[in-house]
């Protein structure tokens, strides 16, 4: 017989996730305690105009077997925006319990802010910035606070993950061309489980020093076989094609690409 594995006390069989692993009689069912419990009232998110190569995505970001896409493309391209899209689907759909946003805290190649004035919330405020951003695009402001309240939504710096363990969520890495190497294997290294994570970047828009193009495209290749394939792990690209932001975006990324 299967062993089982309790890994939390709980209250109610409803607060549990089951899941086995092995194979077989050899196999082993484990118990473990969801962190929250799911949304109760549905959220209105706004459906945008997709093109066919972002429906692409949200289908393969959105299937079951999915379990961590690195997603990659220029400026404009809806990185960030669909992301958080999949992550607003994930929640109404009771697949996961809350979004947790994520970035590392790099200030500009090129200039430097000094030191910020407040507490840590209010110094990170200006680099979770597009999280709200895309939040309010997708729904309502009345809904925001309510996410807000109940904590269905966090932000962190990467460097703040270590030690954490993510379960239920939906993790979103973005500007992943500013993380280390180190960085990116702490953040991927909480995943626990039913979790969704989506790493985003734009290789050629780095601000770390010395021309250094960070760990995504490293591990985006690494990351890229059929084994990791099988494992849920996918990897996805937007190219110049697939900017929507604005047409003349689209002229200017295709010069800036020439000087390279």
């Amino acid at each position: 017989m299967p062993k089982i594995k309790s890994r939390a006390t709980f209250q109610s069989f409803d607060d549990l996730e089951v899941g086995y692993k092995g194979n077989g009689v050899n196999g082993s069912i484990e118990i473990y305690q969801s962190q929250k419990e799911r949304i109760k009232d549905r959220l209105h998110i706004k459906d945008l105009k997709w093109t066919d190569r972002q429906k692409e995505f949200i289908s393969l970001a959105l299937n079951e077997k999915t379990k961590i896409v690195f997603l990659s493309g220029p400026a404009g391209t809806s990185k960030t925006m669909l992301s958080v899209y999949c992550g607003l689907r994930l929640l109404n759909s009771k697949k996961l319990s809350d979004i947790v946003y994520v970035r590392s805290a790099v200030e500009s190649s090129d200039a430097r802010l000094g030191f910020l004035p407040g507490d840590a919330d209010t110094k990170l405020h200006y680099f979770n910035l597009p999280f709200a951003d895309k939040l309010n695009e997708l729904l309502s402001d009345s809904e925001v606070k309510r996410l807000q309240k109940d904590e269905r939504i966090s932000t962190y710096p990467i460097n703040f993950s270590r030690g954490m363990s993510w379960n239920d969520k939906c993790l979103i890495l973005d500007e992943c061309q500013n993380s280390t190497l180190k960085e990116v294997i702490t953040f991927l290294t909480r995943i626990g489980h039913c979790s969704k994570i989506f790493i985003c970047a734009d290789p050629m828009q780095t601000d770390l020093k010395n021309g250094n193009r960070g760990a995504f495209s490293r591990l985006k290749q690494l990351f890229s076989g059929e084994d990791s394939e099988e494992n849920g792990i996918r990897t996805f690209e937007f190219g110049e094609e697939d900017i929507v932001r604005s047409e003349i975006l689209k002229f200017i990324i295709k010069k800036v690409n020439t000087l390279e």
